[in-house]
């Protein structure tokens, strides 16, 4: 487990100070895939660069499983780096190594015995599917195939934690959600505890269970995906997770608007999501339903609907569909009346 308490880092430029984190607290449980999402200047890559102890922190404190990194030295301090295995944007393998070479850097330095080396060597590459890679040179693999190279030096070493630093964002879509996949896949089979850094809110729903956003140096709102897209408490959440999601019929929304009725946004989570719910409304309380649009999809084996709805009818019958779908689903919205 990882506790952040009360962390603050502070830069030196030109004479000027620079607060990039203020105070941040929270908590990655162990086996969790844990994103943090923020805008470039949010503070992400300061607080990649202070748990990795490539950065020394201001003030607060940083546990790994009990211990307090920011008051450990030497071995001590040196023992706490190897539960870490990094992954970067571009890669950063070395060009003038194979595949084999680039994975057993770390462990070299580790000082692990050869056989051992060569032992977990076929198995990473065997994990990351580039067991027929082992002889090439980084100049010679697609990019997808580098992070993956990248994927298994960071497990090379055994790290109970990896944290992945905007590992897809130099990626094509097809490639990202291949390493996405793999990430999940390794998490899963390894219990490895995945920190993810990026700006990409796609990449928090494909494989994320907790999730905090960051903003100026702080976190304003963090806890599981699931409630931070239903529920969001700020106004950055909601725009992270606004309705880009949604194939909303913008023309027919501002018809719609224009007669009576009201507009309705309906969440529906788990697996009563696909249930005739529009149905059993028009049927049970005389109203007329007109979807403008929504989508159904799975976030952490979980499923979850979201339609924008057109309720309209007397005003007795409305209200009381509007009711019923208050007391039947995880969320609704007037958001137009």
């Amino acid at each position: 487990m990882i506790d952040i308490k009360n962390l603050h880092k502070t830069y030196v430029s030109d004479g000027q100070k620079v607060e990039a984190l203020k105070g941040l607290d929270v908590r990655i449980e162990s086996g969790e895939i844990f994103g943090f999402i923020g805008l470039s200047g949010a503070g992400k890559t300061s607080l990649v660069r202070c748990i990795s102890t490539l950065e020394s922190v201001t003030d607060g404190e940083i546990f790994i499983d009990g211990v307090d990194l920011t008051k450990q030295k030497g071995s001590d301090l040196r023992a706490l780096r190897k539960k870490f295995g990094l992954v970067f944007q571009h890669f950063n393998l070395l060009m003038n190594s194979t595949v084999y070479k680039n994975v057993e850097f770390p462990m070299k330095i580790a000082k692990i015995p050869k056989h051992v080396r060569h032992k977990r060597i076929l198995e990473l590459l065997e994990l990351v599917g580039l067991s027929d890679k082992s002889d090439a040179y980084p100049a010679r693999l697609s990019g997808g195939q580098k992070q993956r190279v990248g994927i298994a030096r960071a497990l090379a070493a055994d790290p109970k934690f990896v944290i992945c630093d905007e590992a897809t964002s130099a990626l094509d879509p097809a490639t990202t959600m291949s390493i996405l996949h793999l990430i999940k896949d390794i998490n899963k089979k390894m219990g490895v505890t995945f920190i993810v850094i990026t700006h990409e809110m796609h990449v928090i729903k494909e494989i994320c269970t907790k999730v905090a956003i960051m903003e100026d140096g702080k976190i304003i709102e963090h806890g599981d995906v699931i409630d931070m897209l239903v529920w969001p408490k700020t106004e950055t959440a909601r725009q992270f997770f606004k309705t880009a999601d949604i194939n909303l019929n913008h023309a027919a929304y501002e018809i719609s608007r224009q007669t009576p009725g009201k507009i309705i946004k309906a969440t529906f989570i788990g697996n009563n999501a696909p249930d005739p719910y529009i149905c059993t409304v028009i049927k049970r309380f005389d109203v007329d339903v007109a979807i403008l649009g929504g989508h159904i999809q799975e976030i952490n084996e979980t499923i979850i609907g979201i339609l924008i709805i057109k309720i309209s009818g007397s005003d007795d019958a409305v209200e009381a569909a509007i009711a019923y779908l208050n007391e039947t689903i995880e969320k609704t919205e007037v958001i137009s009346a």
